[in-house]
C-alpha cells in the first residue's frame, strides 16, 4: 500500500494530535485520516483557558482553534468526538473504539496509529480532594465549571495548590475577579523550572499583590468547614496544623501522562510514566507513534529521559511524526523546555537546564547574573531585567538561561534559546548583532552583556563569587561595596566596607593587600571595572556576580527595598 492511500488513526486532538492529522493531510489527499477524541472539543487553545475565566480573553469561541466541522471541511478528516479508544490489537492492527453517546463498540483497522492522549491532572490521595468547589484546569469543560462556580457562589477567597505555570496564571486571573488568594507550594520555592535565586522575583511580585504565599507547605486534607469557619468550598488543612477556610480550590499540582491504552497494548512505557519514543516519534511498535504530553523524550544535553508537557514541542512532534508516517524522514531534536509565564507585571522566561538539573546529571557548570536595563536608560520606560546564564567554563557551551522582567524578557529568552539549540558558545552570543533603537534595546543588548559576563569567566578575565559566599566571610576576606553613597543608603550587605568606584584609585591604600577581596556594586558591571583595577594592581579579588541585587534575591527578609532611582541612573550612564 502506498503512503498516500494508507489509513492513519490519531487518538487525541488538541496540540499534538491535531498537528499530526493536519500535516498528514497536507502530504496526501488520499489517505484516510481518522481522529478519535474522547471529549467534545478536538482542537482548542488550552493554554488560553485561564485568561477566559477572568474575562481577559472575552470570547469563549476564540479558544476553539478548529471545530470538528471545520477540520472535516478544511482537511477532509474523519473526526469522531465523544469517542474513546478502548484497546489496540497490535497483531491485526485494529483499534477498538467506544461511542460514548450510544455505547456502541466497534473496530477500525489502521496502517499507522498515533497516540496523542495527553496528560491528566494529578490527584493525590488527599482526604477530601474531590469535594465540591475543587477544580483542575486542562479542558474547556474544566474552564466552564470554574466560571459557573464563580457566577453561582461568588467566591471571596480562593486557594491555589501548586505554584507552577498554571497555578501562577490562576492566581493572577482569580485576583482579577476580586478574590483574595492563598498559594500553597510543597517545594521550597515557586516555579520549579527556574533556580531559587531567580524565583525570588515572581515571589516578591506575588507578595506585593497581597497574595498569601506559603512555600514548603503540604496539604494533608480538605475538610467540611466547621460552624465557625466561613467557607463555601472547604477548609484546607496544612501539615503544620493550620486551617484555611476557602470558597474555591484550584488544584495545579501537576499532570500525569495518560498511557493506559499503550500499557495494555504492551507498548513500552518509561520509568517516568510516559510512552517511550525514538527520535522519529515511533514507539516500540513500528506501526504506532506517539506525540505530546504523554511521551518521554531525551534531554538534548544529559540524554536522560524527560517529561515536558508543553504546547510548542507537541505541535512540532506532530509534524515530525506525520512526516515519518508519510515517508519523509524527519527527526525530533529534543525538548529544551523553553517557556514563559506572566505573573502580574512580571514576565518570567527560561530555556535549557537549570542548576539543579545539571547537578543531578553530574555536569560541571558555572553561572553568571546580570541586571541590565530593558532599553537605554535615557529613553523613558526602561525597566530592570534579571538575567542568568548557566554554561561550561571549559568551552563556553550554553546550558540554560533565565530572564525575568518586563515583556522584553520573552524576546531575550528566545534569542538565548535559539543560541543554545544552534550550538553557539558564550563568545558567539557576545558577538551577536541584534536590533537596536532607543525604545527597544541598547548598542550592547542585554543578551550580549549576559554572554560577555560569561565569556569573561571562560577566558579567565575574572574570578566570580556567588551570593551565598558573602554570608560567612573568613577573617582574611573583605567585601567591598563600590556603589555611590546614595545607593548604599537604600540597601547594604551587612559587614561590607564602602569605597565608591570613582574614588577607588585615590583610596586604594585603605585596602589590605593581604586580604582576599570580594567586590560588588548593584548589578556587577561597575564592580567588574573595580575588579580589573584591583587585579592589575596585584590584589587577590573576585567579583560578586549579579551584585547586591542577586544577593537580595536570596535574602528577601534582609532587605525589602526596591532598587533606588540612583541604581537606575547608574546603569543608564
Amino acid at each position: 500500500m502506498s503512503n498516500s492511500s494508507k489509513t492513519i488513526i490519531v487518538v487525541g486532538g488538541v496540540a499534538g494530535g491535531a498537528s499530526v492529522a493536519a500535516r498528514a493531510r497536507r502530504l496526501s489527499e488520499h489517505a484516510h485520516i481518522i481522529v478519535i477524541e474522547r471529549g467534545s472539543f478536538v482542537s482548542y487553545a488550552n493554554c488560553g483557558l485561564p485568561f477566559h475565566i477572568s474575562g481577559e480573553i472575552e470570547s469563549r469561541e476564540s479558544l476553539l482553534v478548529q471545530t470538528p466541522e471545520g477540520l472535516r471541511n478544511r482537511f477532509n478528516l474523519d473526526v469522531r468526538t465523544r469517542s474513546e479508544a478502548v484497546s489496540i490489537d497490535r497483531e491485526t492492527r485494529h483499534l477498538e473504539i467506544r461511542n460514548l453517546e450510544t455505547g456502541e463498540v466497534y473496530s477500525e483497522q489502521y496502517d499507522d496509529l498515533v497516540l496523542a492522549p495527553g496528560a491528566a491532572p494529578l490527584s493525590p490521595p488527599i482526604p477530601g480532594i474531590n469535594r465540591v468547589g475543587h477544580f483542575t484546569l486542562r479542558s474547556i469543560p474544566d474552564m466552564d465549571a470554574v466560571i459557573d462556580w464563580n457566577h453561582r457562589v461568588r467566591p471571596r477567597h480562593a486557594t491555589v495548590v501548586g505554584a507552577g505555570y498554571i497555578g501562577l496564571e490562576m492566581v493572577e486571573q482569580l485576583t482579577q475577579l476580586g478574590m483574595s488568594i492563598t498559594l500553597i507550594e510543597a517545594a521550597p520555592q515557586i516555579l520549579g523550572a527556574i533556580d531559587e535565586d531567580m524565583a525570588f522575583w515572581p515571589h516578591r511580585q506575588l507578595e506585593d499583590r497581597n497574595i498569601d504565599v506559603r512555600i514548603g507547605a503540604t496539604v494533608t486534607g480538605f475538610e467540611e468547614p466547621t460552624e465557625t469557619e466561613d467557607a463555601r468550598a472547604s477548609t484546607v488543612v496544612l501539615s503544620d496544623g493550620s486551617r484555611l477556610p476557602t470558597d474555591l480550590v484550584m488544584l495545579s499540582i501537576g499532570v500525569k501522562p495518560e498511557v493506559e491504552l499503550a500499557l495494555t497494548a504492551g507498548v513500552d512505557v518509561g520509568e517516568l510514566g510516559g510512552i517511550r519514543v525514538n527520535q522519529h516519534l515511533r514507539t516500540s511498535d513500528e506501526h504506532i507513534w506517539a506525540v505530546g504530553d504523554a511521551i518521554e523524550v531525551r534531554n538534548p544535553v544529559t540524554h536522560d529521559w524527560s517529561l515536558l508537557p508543553l504546547a510548542g514541542p507537541a505541535n512540532r512532534q506532530g509534524r515530525v511524526a506525520a512526516d515519518n508516517i508519510m515517508g519523509r524522514p524527519s527527526r525530533y531534536r529534543g525538548t529544551w523546555g523553553t517557556s514563559v509565564v506572566r505573573v502580574f507585571d512580571l514576565t518570567i522566561s527560561a530555556t535549557g537546564l537549570n542548576e539543579r538539573q545539571l547537578r543531578r546529571a553530574g555536569i560541571p557548570f558555572e553561572s553568571v547574573h546580570v541586571h541590565p536595563l530593558s532599553h537605554v536608560g535615557y529613553y523613558p520606560g526602561a525597566e530592570l531585567l534579571d538575567m542568568k546564564l548557566v554554561f561550561s567554563t571549559e568551552d563556553g557551551t550554553l546550558y540554560g538561561a533565565q530572564v525575568v522582567g518586563d515583556e522584553s524578557a520573552a524576546r531575550r529568552i528566545d534569542v538565548l534559546a535559539t543560541a543554545i539549540q544552534g550550538g553557539l558558545s558564550v563568545d558567539d552570543v557576545a558577538h551577536l548583532e541584534l536590533c537596536y533603537a532607543p525604545a527597544y534595546g541598547a548598542p550592547k543588548d542585554p543578551v550580549n552583556l549576559l554572554a560577555m559576563a560569561a565569556r569573561n569567566v571562560v577566558n579567565g578575565d575574572i574570578d566570580i563569587a556567588h551570593w551565598h559566599e558573602v554570608d560567612d566571610l573568613g577573617e582574611d576576606e573583605v567585601l567591598l561595596d563600590v556603589r555611590s553613597a546614595e545607593e548604599r543608603e537604600a540597601s547594604v550587605i551587612p559587614g561590607s566596607m564602602h569605597i565608591p568606584l570613582d574614588e577607588l584609585r585615590d583610596r586604594i591604600g585603605e585596602l589590605d593587600p593581604s586580604k582576599r577581596i570580594i567586590v560588588h556594586c548593584f548589578s556587577g558591571q561597575r564592580s567588574y571595572f573595580a575588579y580589573r583595577m584591583l587585579r592589575l594592581r596585584g590584589f587577590n579579588v573576585r567579583n560578586l556576580t549579579g551584585g547586591i541585587r542577586s544577593w537580595q534575591a536570596a535574602h528577601p527578609d534582609r532587605d525589602r527595598e526596591k532598587p533606588a532611582s540612583e541604581h537606575i541612573s547608574a546603569l543608564a550612564k
